[in-house]
C-alpha cells in the first residue's frame, strides 16, 4: 500500500512538473510572431512617405496583447516633442530595403493636434498632459 502511494505521488509530481515545464519554455517561436524591435524606435510615415515621428513606446495589456503605440511628433532633436498614442492596428507595416516601413493614415499636423501624453514614472503608465 505504501509503495503504491509513493509511486502515485511520484507520478503526480512528475506529471505536474512536466505540464508546468511545457508551458514555460517554447521549443519554437510562435508562428506569425514579430519582435518589438520591428516597432520600437522606428520611424512612422504618412501615406505620402513624409516622416511623422518615431515610436517611443509599445503598450501591452495584461494579457500580453499590444494595444497601442506611443509616437513622438514635432520638435527638433527631442526638444518640443509631443507624445501621442495611436491604436496598434492603425499602424501598417511593409518591408522596404530590408527595413520595416511603418505608416499611419494621419499627417504630422493631425498628430500635433491630438491629445498629448506624458510618462508617469510613479504609476509606470502614460497619462494625459495637463494644459
Amino acid at each position: 500500500m505504501k509503495k503504491n502511494l509513493a509511486i502515485g505521488y511520484l507520478l503526480a509530481a512528475t506529471t505536474a512538473t512536466g505540464a508546468f515545464a511545457a508551458t514555460t519554455v517554447l521549443t519554437a517561436a510562435p508562428t506569425e510572431s514579430w519582435t518589438v524591435t520591428n516597432y520600437y524606435k522606428q520611424a512612422v510615415y504618412d501615406p505620402k512617405e513624409s516622416k511623422i515621428g518615431d515610436i517611443d513606446d509599445v503598450l501591452v495589456d495584461k494579457s500580453g496583447k499590444i494595444t497601442g503605440l506611443v509616437v513622438g511628433v514635432g520638435g527638433f532633436l527631442g526638444a518640443g516633442e509631443k507624445d501621442v498614442i495611436v491604436p496598434f492596428n492603425a499602424v501598417k507595416t511593409a518591408k522596404k530595403n530590408d527595413k520595416w516601413w511603418l505608416t499611419l493614415d494621419e499627417t504630422k499636423d493631425d498628430l500635433k493636434g491630438a491629445l498629448g501624453f506624458k510618462y508617469d514614472r510613479a504609476s509606470t503608465t502614460w497619462v494625459p498632459e495637463k494644459k
